[in-house]
């Protein structure tokens, strides 16, 4: 199981492995950064996202 990069928490997977949560990328990099759902509901837009994995 995948970890958040924000909280460290545990990602749930639903059904086909698929995350119950969002993939982000920083822009001009091509690493990809997963993250839970109750990080996406705490930050709204993708900047935040991208400014709290910093």
């Amino acid at each position: 199981m995948p970890k958040c990069t924000i909280c460290s928490s545990k990602i749930q997977e639903v059904f086909l492995e698929k995350l119950k949560g969002t993939i982000v990328r920083k822009p001009g990099s091509s690493k990809q950064y997963q993250v839970c759902f109750e990080c996406q509901k705490k930050f709204k837009t993708k900047e935040e996202l991208i400014e709290k994995i910093k």
